[in-house]
């Protein structure tokens, strides 16, 4: 039977499984894979729509009944965070990081980007948030329909050219408070449904595949890029695409453990045992 995988159309993404999904991966099952924005993704895993799925780090509590939490092919890192954009003439005040009586674009109300931003924004939070399509985000701030939006993956390398400034970046933030890389995007095994042991070693067997021939995805990687200049795309890849991509190791789940137990602490989502969110084969 077909394994039903669920990852958005970004670079990193399809980077990551172009080995798995194309049947290059020894001894794994053939994939039918769907592509959604990770606000998407993350709806779905609650109805527990798919075998493997790419979601964001912060919807692991409403998702660990269902699903484990893999410890390899996701999205963590340092210098990746996302960006709280403003327009560049905007009139911010003497502090101008207080969004207080603004509204700001969201690409999703249980992505991590989100997530860190209510933490970063706690005790002055904006008036509005609007949950909008990732790709609607940056141009609608640009016109001034929104006072800022939170943007991720590749809007780090072309937001300049919607004449945008970047107001925070919540990477740095969380680096600097924390001392821990970013935890974005989770890849999740459905119980009961995949062995996550043998799915583990499926994820880890197409990165190997990827790294040890880029130009081989290239095709795949551009068909489903929205941003398709090549510099940018290798950006972006070469960005989110890390060591913790492979493993997530000792500092990857510390990440995991620190952002759920912040946001529990204030009241943001469920609370999470530590030992269930980061040991996979619980």
């Amino acid at each position: 039977m077909a394994l039903s995988l669920a990852i958005s159309p970004c670079p990193n993404d399809t980077f990551v499984f172009h080995a798995l999904v194309h049947g290059r991966v020894p001894d794994a099952p053939p994939v039918e894979v769907t592509y959604a924005d990770v606000d998407v993704t993350n709806t779905a895993a609650e109805r527990g729509a798919f075998d493997l799925v790419k979601v964001s780090f912060a919807a692991l509590p409403w998702l660990l009944d269902d699903y484990h939490l893999l410890p390899c092919g996701g999205a963590l890192g340092r210098g990746c965070g996302p960006l709280v954009l403003t327009r560049g003439d905007r009139d911010g005040g003497p502090d101008r990081t207080d969004l207080t009586g603004a509204t700001v674009a969201v690409p999703g109300d249980r992505t991590t980007a989100y997530l860190l931003f209510r933490l970063w924004s706690a005790g002055r939070p904006p008036a509005r948030i609007e949950v909008v399509p990732f790709h609607e985000i940056m141009p609608g701030v640009a016109a001034g329909r929104y006072d800022a939006g939170l943007v991720i993956h590749e809007a780090r390398f072309t937001y300049h050219r919607h004449g945008l400034s970047a107001l925070v970046d919540l990477g740095e933030w969380w680096e600097a408070d924390t001392g821990l890389p970013i935890p974005l995007g989770a890849i999740l095994a459905k119980r009961g449904a995949v062995d996550p042991e043998a799915a583990a070693g499926w994820v880890r067997e197409s990165v190997r595949q990827a790294w040890a021939d880029p130009a081989a995805s290239r095709e795949y990687v551009l068909a489903h890029a929205q941003e398709m200049e090549l510099d940018v795309v290798d950006r972006h890849i070469g960005l989110y695409v890390n060591e913790f991509t492979a493993d997530l190791g000792e500092a990857g789940f510390a990440a995991v453990a620190a952002l759920l137990d912040r946001a529990a602490t204030a009241g943001l989502v469920p609370q999470t045992s530590s030992s269930r969110a980061t040991a996979w084969t619980s």
